[in-house]
This record gives structure tokens, C-alpha cells and sequence, in this order.
């Protein structure tokens, strides 16, 4: 019962952190854009959550239900919804409170770091999201039903949305691999295959994992820079 009871007491500390963040406006209030670059450089955690079909949402949620904008998020038309769902993996276990975001999508998806993952039992595949053939399912619980997703567990891979200048700054294209540097107190790292997602009227953004966050004790960070990879040199 102790552990049990430690475990919900971490589980609330770090969701009420992290919903201060979750795929929010940036930590710095001013992000700062480099000379010559075209836009600031946002680097933000995408805590776990869900994206729902719109049917899903009216069995989950009621019949002509629709999700509820609760704060908007870094990109433009895109939010965190009130609605919370409880996630259940194959070992029964139980993520509660995973926030939906929206809007709808053609497919429902669960994005959860690598200790989630554990958690539930659940061997995460690394992907972009969307590309969801061919990965685990799990069953979603909300307060009027409950979906069995056959597939559309993943880890997302980290990765960067960069618009038309962005891509033309780095000199890097859609799906192009990039390394991301975070100065950090006693912590500078450098993550590799950060995936370039370019589109049109999108803001410069790197989005990474709870876990990579903490990795990077980004919270602390006092420099973050895009790098772009180079080539090996390996002959294969």
C-alpha cells in the first residue's frame, strides 16, 4: 500500500508540472531569434496524450460530443482539450488524466514516453505521428464508453516543424534528420535524429518526450541550438 501510495503522489507532482507545459507557448516569454534567422528557436515537451476521431469522441464522450478548448497550443489551430481519458495496457494497468488534444484526426493515437510504456506493458515503436500500422493498441476509457484501439500506440519520434524559411535557413527538407544541442548546468547534450515535419504557415518548434525533457533537464536549459547532421562518411 506505501509504495502504491508513493507512486500517486509522484504521478501528481509531475502531472501538475507538466501540464504547466504540456505543448505550450515556450518556457523563455521572448524566444530569442538568432541575427540572421528567420524565426526563434522553440524547443517544447510534448508530455503523453491522445488523438481522437471524431466518432471515438462520441463514444468516449457522448453522443455529439466534441472536444472543449482548454489552452491553445504553440502552433496555430491546435489545442489542449478539457477532456481526459484513462489509457489501460495489457497488463491492466492504468494511465489516468491523459489529456486529449485537438483537433480531430482521420486515425485515434496515444503518443507515451518510454517509462509509460514500461508502466503499461506496452513496448513502444518509435514514430512520426501518424504512422501508426502495424503498432500496439491499448483501451481507452472515458466517462459515457470505452474503445479498444487495435493499433496507435507509439513513442514519437523527436522531431522539428519547420514552415518554408526554417527549411531553406538549415538547408534541410521534409523528413531530413537534424541533431539538437541544449546547453544545460552540468548537463549539455546532443540528441540525434531530431525528423525534420516541414508544411506551410508553421512555426519553428522542437518537440521532445517527458523523458528526453528530464534527460536534458531542459526545464534549466540556457542554450538550445538546431544542428544539421552530417553525413557519416560510412561506406556501406
Amino acid at each position: 500500500m506505501t509504495a502504491t501510495l508513493q507512486r500517486n503522489d509522484v504521478e501528481q507532482i509531475v502531472r501538475r508540472v507538466l501540464e504547466s507545459q504540456l505543448n505550450g507557448a515556450p518556457k523563455s516569454e521572448t524566444p530569442v531569434k538568432p541575427a540572421g534567422q528567420p524565426n526563434p528557436l522553440v524547443v517544447n515537451i510534448s508530455a503523453r496524450h491522445i488523438h481522437l476521431t471524431q466518432e471515438h469522441v462520441e463514444i468516449l464522450f457522448g453522443e455529439g460530443a466534441t472536444l472543449t478548448e482548454m489552452k491553445s497550443l504553440y502552433q496555430d489551430g491546435y489545442y489542449a482539450a478539457e477532456e481526459t481519458l484513462s489509457v489501460i495496457g495489457p497488463r491492466r494497468r492504468v494511465l489516468n488524466n491523459v489529456r486529449v488534444l485537438g483537433p480531430c484526426r482521420d486515425d485515434s493515437q496515444v503518443e507515451l514516453a518510454f517509462t509509460d510504456g514500461i508502466s503499461l506493458g506496452i513496448d513502444l515503436p518509435v514514430r512520426i505521428s501518424g504512422d501508426i500500422q502495424g503498432t500496439p493498441g491499448c483501451i481507452l476509457v472515458g466517462p459515457k464508453g470505452v474503445v479498444e484501439l487495435k493499433q496507435g500506440v507509439i513513442r514519437a519520434m523527436r522531431h522539428v516543424h519547420m514552415g518554408p524559411e526554417d527549411l531553406e535557413y538549415y538547408g534541410v527538407k521534409d523528413k531530413d534528420m537534424m541533431q539538437l544541442r541544449v546547453e544545460s548546468p552540468g548537463c549539455t547534450t546532443v540528441l540525434e535524429d531530431v525528423a525534420v515535419r516541414a508544411g506551410k504557415g508553421i512555426k519553428l518548434e522542437v518537440h521532445i518526450d517527458t523523458d528526453e525533457g528530464n534527460c536534458l533537464n531542459l526545464e534549466a536549459a540556457t542554450n538550445v541550438e538546431l544542428l544539421k547532421a552530417e553525413p557519416c562518411g560510412c561506406k556501406h
